[in-house]
């Protein structure tokens, strides 16, 4: 107990992401009988004695030094964000006028724990990993990479992982979804992390080109770009939606159309909405499309 309590001390003033509750503060809502879900940090549904271990145990993990979350490939460098596993609402409500079709029916889907990249990959750690930048907009390295296929990407990622040891990934659809409305910190709002001008390079404030990564504001777990800039391919093969329940969902085993998500720089606010999907064929290649990681 003493230990908790000095660590309690120590961290109470600690947090990197948005409006992430303190352990301290998580002790009040305790304390108090909240029901508030931003103190439900372990997403069990419940505000207890659990969350203020995650909390605690969270802190620790972000300021310390975390190896296991940070990169460094050929000099450039990005890191991952932990997102606790939860179950939410993926897809639009039926009442959602700015939907579409493709968006419903709104089903409960459960993922587990995984890691996503805070921002989309940018264009000087594909030229690290890869050697050549195929984007059309250039000029800066933080430039999120874009004019590349989900294929392209299958032999960027198998080279990363063999320059770090690591099994990188695209996130499956539901990951993405899930880590763009905060994971168990969901604001309900209709783009990752605010208002839109706030955390989105869009159609109304881009000068209709991609911009740095990062130069927006995050979401509720320090995750930025889910919401405009560039699309983001995801590893899903396309199917519509059905209102089962589902665990861990990672699309049809094959098809012929490959989902994207997020809006771009020339989309307007119901495109880079966190339930908004589209699709295309693998082997597109578009200046407005590129991706993240997850691991």
């Amino acid at each position: 107990m003493i230990t908790i309590l000095l660590t309690l001390i120590m961290l109470t003033t600690m947090s990197e992401e948005k409006n992430k509750p303190t352990p301290a503060e998580v002790v009040d809502a305790v304390l108090s009988g909240s029901h508030d879900k931003q103190f439900d940090i372990n997403g069990d549904g419940k505000v207890d004695i659990k969350d203020v271990t995650a909390a605690i145990e969270h802190q620790l993990e972000e300021h310390q030094s975390s190896p296991a979350n940070e990169f460094n490939v050929n000099g450039v460098k990005f890191s991952v964000a932990k997102v606790d596993g939860g179950t939410f609402l993926m897809g639009a409500a039926r009442t959602d006028g700015f939907s579409s079709t493709i968006e419903k029916p709104q089903h409960e889907v459960t993922v587990d724990s995984f890691k996503i990249a805070k921002t989309p990959v940018t264009q000087g750690l594909w030229v690290a990993v890869m050697g050549t930048n195929p984007s059309l907009h250039k000029g800066d390295q933080m430039l999120p990479i874009e004019n590349v296929s989900w294929d392209d990407i299958q032999v960027f990622i198998n080279r990363l992982n063999a320059i770090t040891g690591k099994n990188f990934r695209l996130p499956t659809e539901a990951e993405w979804e899930y880590a763009a409305r905060g994971g168990n910190k969901d604001d309900d709002g209709h783009f990752s992390g605010g208002a839109l001008d706030d955390v989105a390079w869009c159609a109304g404030n881009s000068g209709n080109q991609t911009h740095p990564v990062a130069t927006k504001q995050p979401n509720e777990l320090g995750v930025y770009d889910m919401s405009g800039n560039v699309d983001e391919w995801v590893n899903d093969w396309y199917s519509a939606y059905t209102a089962v329940h589902q665990d861990n969902p990672t699309g049809p085993a094959s098809g012929t159309l490959k989902v994207f998500r997020g809006g771009n720089y020339s989309n307007v606010g119901k495109q880079c909405r966190v339930n908004y999907r589209y699709m295309a064929d693998p082997t597109k290649k578009v200046g407005t499309r590129g991706f993240r990681l997850a691991l």
